[in-house]
């Protein structure tokens, strides 16, 4: 009896880290909105944590959003130098959502916008010379309700989103519209800039009906 519960025992281990080592890693890189800022509990209600929830045990998401930061290498904060970039190469993703560009819109930023494109391509690079060789996923911001902080919805909209649709095309990866969605709701907004519990929750189907759409392709690459 000792011996048959050890060997259900070894088994239920092995069982296990099979799982963990089978999951499809997704890497959520972004700012304060990815991060989860203003949220009564981010580890429940942050959209990569709401994504996880939806897309279940077969993955397992990251959060690697960080407040305040920028696209922009010149931008005041660059995500480039935070420790959560690292973090998230680190993690060897088989997939990468990139969701970063609303604290570019700041005047002080938005001067460097010639950049932007060079800088983003340079960012989806370094993602694909990973070892895993993610699938890069980039987003369009989510709207603002209209100003907040030197941040602005016309920039956002007349500026920051034709550059993400360009760069999706330039480097052939699929752009996740998280604008449109969201568009009309200011309700979804605790203060304008970054969306609530609800907010991120549509972030995160929006997203989830992509990873879905695209699972086959992921797991072929991860074979």
């Amino acid at each position: 009896m000792k011996l048959k519960k050890l060997f259900v025992a070894i088994y239920l281990m092995l069982f296990t880290a099979f799982c963990s080592f089978s999951q499809i890693k997704v890497a959520c890189v972004g700012n304060s909105i990815t991060f989860g800022f203003g949220l009564e509990n981010r580890d429940v209600n942050s959209y990569p944590a709401q994504l996880g929830k939806l897309l279940g045990s077969d993955w397992v998401v990251g959060n690697f959003g960080n407040s305040g930061c920028t696209l922009l290498k010149h931008g005041d904060r660059p995500y480039w130098v935070q420790k959560t970039f690292e973090e998230a190469k680190n993690m060897n993703p088989d997939v990468v959502i990139i969701k970063l560009g609303t604290n570019d819109t700041k005047p002080h930023n938005w001067k460097y916008k010639d950049e932007f494109i060079a800088d983003y391509t340079a960012l989806i690079n370094e993602f694909k010379a990973l070892p895993s060789k993610p699938i890069v996923f980039i987003c369009l911001p989510v709207p603002v309700y209209p100003e907040r902080w030197g941040i602005n919805d016309s920039t956002v909209r007349a500026g920051l989103i034709p550059f993400v649709k360009k760069i999706g095309k330039l480097n052939h990866v699929q752009v996740i519209d998280l604008y449109k969605p969201l568009s009309n709701h200011a309700e979804w907004f605790s203060d304008k800039v970054h969306p609530n519990a609800t907010g991120a929750g549509v972030m995160a189907g929006v997203i989830d009906k992509v990873l879905l759409k695209n699972k086959k392709k992921i797991l072929n690459r991860v074979k």
